[in-house]
């Protein structure tokens, strides 16, 4: 009879220590793939040019990412949706970077942490042990302990193994043993499927480290100026006082033209509003002066454009190189009054790149 229960509690015990095991797979699986994602957020912040600073930093390597493939394109979407820009940027950056970096960075990050996982289960499962053995516990005490050392490293709890049969487990060595087989079995498991595949698949969305710096570099003010669709450069989405940007493009870009024409404008924001010309905004097309434009109300009262007349280079190597494209977009021609003026199509592109250092 000795024997019997000696035989039948043993067997409760490694069965029971199977199930933990097989029930942990999953946390355990979940839990690598977040902390390699976190910890590889924070190396890209600090090792990735584009993505280690601020917006404007991000912005200025998208432009330079534009002019190197000349998509028109994606300057478009980059000029009319900015924001869905920006995440697809991010998103390519870090799934170039995982590429590029994983056998060097990524794949030893989640071995790492999985080995680091590993350890603190099977200091829990042991100090779980000696809790029990102190206490005089059963295998109920034993699961509550094991369960609370892990609280803070796996979404696992006694509701997990609830409706398990435990009340014969008796030797806790035993099943102590049991898991650090078993566990073992199930991290050469896991870690046999780290690839570059598998590893944005198998993130939760809202740890993945494209999403983690989306919300870290798009947390910013996304209003854009009403005449030339530059981006407020404000790090606050919704920031007190008017909206801003240290450069301005030429208003054609957002398909602007001279009224009674079909004559792409050439007029750049800042030089516009220390003209004495006019524009015409609004439902009723009413006419404003360039100097007075807050006047038009609405979207532009809330905007503060200084007279300046320092221009980027880059947007004008931008329109001579795309100027029939432009011309196609908006069906309308750089003829006339929006002749391109000879001096901008001086501008290489080497030398349109080279200027976003000074100004962005």
């Amino acid at each position: 009879i000795i024997f019997q229960k000696y035989c039948h509690g043993a067997t409760s015990a490694a069965i029971f220590g199977e199930i933990i095991c097989q029930k942990l797979k999953d946390p355990i699986e979940q839990s690598v793939y977040k902390n390699t994602a976190r910890d590889l957020t924070d190396e890209m912040r600090s090792n990735c040019e584009s993505l280690n600073r601020s917006r404007s930093n991000l912005e200025k390597h998208i432009l330079k990412t534009l002019a190197e493939e000349e998509d028109f394109d994606k300057y478009m979407n980059y000029i009319k949706t900015p924001r869905d820009h920006f995440k697809s940027f991010i998103r390519d950056e870090v799934s170039q970077y995982i590429t590029d970096q994983f056998s060097v960075s990524v794949l030893p990050k989640m071995e790492e942490n999985i080995e680091l996982l590993q350890q603190k289960i099977m200091k829990a499962a042991h100090e779980s042990t000696e809790h029990v053995q102190v206490k005089r516990g059963d295998a109920g005490l034993w699961l509550k302990s094991f369960t609370q050392h892990l609280s803070e490293e796996l979404i696992f709890s006694e509701k997990d193994l609830s409706g398990v049969k435990h009340d014969d487990v008796d030797d806790f060595n035993l099943l102590e043993d049991v898991i650090r087989q078993e566990l073992a079995d199930i991290i050469s498991d896991i870690s046999s499927r780290f690839n570059t595949e598998t590893f944005p698949v198998k993130l939760d969305y809202k740890f993945r480290p494209d999403e983690l710096l989306i919300d870290h570099l798009c947390q910013c003010c996304w209003v854009q100026c009403p005449f030339c669709k530059a981006i407020c450069t404000n790090t606050i989405e919704n920031h007190d006082g008017d909206h801003s940007v240290a450069i301005h493009r030429n208003i054609g870009l957002n398909g602007w033209y001279y009224r009674g024409t079909t004559n792409l404008a050439i007029t750049i924001c800042t030089s516009g509003v220390a003209s004495d010309h006019f524009f015409y905004a609004g439902a009723s097309n009413d006419k404003f002066p360039w100097r007075e434009y807050r006047t038009a109300g609405g979207k532009y009262k809330d905007w503060s454009i200084t007279p300046d007349l320092s221009e980027l280079p880059y947007w004008k190597w931008f329109v001579c190189r795309f100027q029939k494209d432009l011309e196609k977009y908006y069906n309308k021609t750089f003829d006339s009054h929006g002749k391109i003026p000879d001096n901008w199509r001086t501008y290489s592109k080497h030398e349109a790149v080279e200027t976003l250092e000074k100004y962005i």
